[in-house]
Order: C-alpha cells, then structure tokens, then sequence
C-alpha cells in the first residue's frame, strides 16, 4: 500500500475517532500513527525470524512515542489509540478489526502462562484508559471496558464491563435492546433499540428474557 493512500485511509479513521482532527497532515503527528507504522514494518521482520532487527524498530518506536507493541503482536484493521501514552501490547496479543485504545491501557501477561500468554480481542472493542487485560484470555466482539478495570478472565461479546474485578453493567442484545444491570448483578433496566425504556427494576428470578441475558453478571 502506497504512503499516500494509506495516510489517507488514517485521516478517515482519524475523523472518525478524533473530532479534534482538523487536516490530513495532522495524522503524521499522532503517536499511534507512528507506533502502528512501525509496528507494521517490525512485524515483517518478526515474521522473517529476524527478532534483533524487529525489537530495535519496536523499541526505537517506542521511545518516541510512548507506545509499546511487541513486533510479535497481531493487529487487524482500523485500529486507533487515543494519546496514547503508556500503551503496551504484548507479543502474543491479537487484536481484532475496528479496535480502539485509550492512553494506558496494558494488553499484558500475568508472568505464569507459556505459549500464548497475552489476550485475544475481538472486533468493535472499545478499551478505555488505565485499563489492564491480563493473560491468554478472550475478549469478544462489540464488547466496552471501562476506565481504570483489571480484566483476569474472558469477557462475552455485546457487553459493557467496568471495575476491579470486572461487572458487566450492560448487555446488548440482537434486536437491538439493552439490558443495564445494578451492581450486585440484578436489571436495573431493559431499553428498546430507539432508548426508551420498556422495564424497571426486574427481578432477575422471574425474568422472560433470562434466556437472553446470559449468566450472572457479577464476576471474580
């Protein structure tokens, strides 16, 4: 792909996440353009088996940037990092399409797991800032974490998560509805695809759409 057609693939990303985006040129200053670019160029080179030559483009990366990927790392299309300072990614992490970081957010092992031990994320996630997602877990597709959350295990698609340890708040299901959870994992409510709200307050053992809902929200 030539520099021009993708810095033009970047801007339109750019727009899409950063409405404080004003030119084109502008993408050559964020840090995750930087970061992704070499990134790319590192992951060649990692693939090639050339490991010294992929962590020195990394690592110099880096430094300039204040995001760390591991050149080993996958990363699908559309991926974006808000400021991101902090950033680090881990050499066996995969990362969907249409992913999108904040500023701190760790995709990291927990030092006890060989072989695969940095996590799986899937399509449409959306990682908020001082977020740390810990070992070879899943995280599906469309699924929202919270800022400043320790994730230690897998987390369903479609859902909403917050906290240490995590608990889901919300669940959004296929016909568009969403279901916002209470803390201690009872449905606050139930909104249909337009926002309104169709229920209050059920009571989660005598639900009609307990089928739908999942297991408990509360999780260790």
């Amino acid at each position: 792909m030539g520099f021009f057609k993708t810095l033009n693939e970047e801007y339109e990303l750019c727009k899409r996440r950063d409405p404080s985006i004003h030119s084109k040129w502008e993408v050559l200053l964020y840090p995750y353009f930087n970061a992704k670019m070499a990134h790319r160029r590192a992951h060649k080179h990692y693939l090639a088996g050339h490991y010294f030559r992929a962590r020195w483009i990394s690592q110099r990366a880096s430094r300039k940037t204040g995001i760390e990927i591991h050149p080993g790392a996958k990363i699908g299309k559309d991926f974006f990092i808000d400021h991101g300072t902090g950033v680090v990614i881990g050499e066996t992490a995969e990362i969907g399409d249409n992913v999108m970081l904040f500023h701190g957010v760790t995709l990291g092992g927990t030092g006890k797991d060989t072989g695969k031990r940095h996590p799986t994320v899937g399509n449409d996630v959306t990682i908020y800032a001082q977020t740390t997602v810990l070992g070879p877990i899943n995280i599906g597709d469309d699924v929202i974490i919270g800022a400043e959350s320790v994730v230690r295990h897998d987390v369903e698609a479609h859902t909403t998560v917050v906290g240490s340890p995590i608990r889901v708040v919300k669940r959004r299901l296929s016909d568009g509805s969403v279901i916002a959870y209470n803390r201690d994992g009872s449905i606050r409510s139930v909104t249909d695809r337009a926002g309104t709200v169709i229920e209050q307050g059920k009571d989660c053992r005598n639900c009609c759409i307990a089928d739908k809902c999942g297991p408990s929200a509360q999780q260790e």
